[in-house]
Parts: structure tokens; C-alpha cells; sequence
């Protein structure tokens, strides 16, 4: 699917609590929109939805649907997801490791 990375991060990013799918479309339709490719929000929507419905059906889905009001978190009962969430942080981890400053001075010598 195409917004499944933008799906999955911003799932990863709520924790239990998880998100409606209209806060997961809008933040996808957010991430995806851009100036030379604009998206209809309703399209965005209708493919989050779909595709949250259909990844959350067995209790060993990547998605669980928590309450009834269309709420849907990553199912930390599934494997799959605890292998995702360990590569999603260890992503971030790497992103925020300091770089060494290997760069030259100009005015040392003076």
C-alpha cells in the first residue's frame, strides 16, 4: 500500500493509546501532500481506513482496533510488530547520535 510506512510510523509514534482514523488519515494526508502532488483528503482517508480494517481482523494482526469508536493502535501481542517498534527505534536511535567535528579551523594558527 502506499501509505503503509506514514501508517505504521505514526501508529509506532502513539503508543497504547493509539489514534482515531481520522487523526492516522490526516497525519498521512500530511505527510503525503506535497506541491506538485496534491491528494484529496477523502482519498487518504477511505485508503487508511481500508487498509486498517483489513490489517486488524486475527488477534495476531500487526493493527488491533481498540474501542469502539475506530481506534487502532499496533498490537503489541504480535511479533511482527515487536520486531517493527525494536526497527523503528533503533532507527531514531541512530538518527540522533552525535557526529564528530572533523571540520578545520581557520584561525588555529594564528
Amino acid at each position: 500500500m502506499k501509505y503503509e510506512k506514514e501508517i505504521l510510523l505514526f501508529l509506532a509514534e502513539a503508543g497504547n493509546n493509539g489514534l482515531s482514523v481520522k487523526k492516522i488519515a490526516r497525519h498521512v494526508f500530511n505527510a503525503s501532500n506535497n506541491f506538485f502532488e496534491e491528494l484529496d483528503f477523502q482519498e487518504v482517508h477511505n485508503a487508511v481506513q481500508q487498509y486498517l480494517t483489513r490489517n486488524s481482523k486475527n488477534r495476531d494482526s500487526l493493527i488491533e482496533k481498540v474501542g469502539p469508536r475506530g481506534i487502532y493502535r499496533l498490537n503489541t501481542n504480535s511479533p511482527i510488530s515487536q520486531q517493527l517498534m525494536f526497527d523503528f527505534f533503533q532507527e531514531e536511535e541512530e538518527q540522533q547520535k552525535p557526529t564528530e567535528d572533523l571540520s578545520l579551523s581557520l584561525f588555529d594558527d594564528l
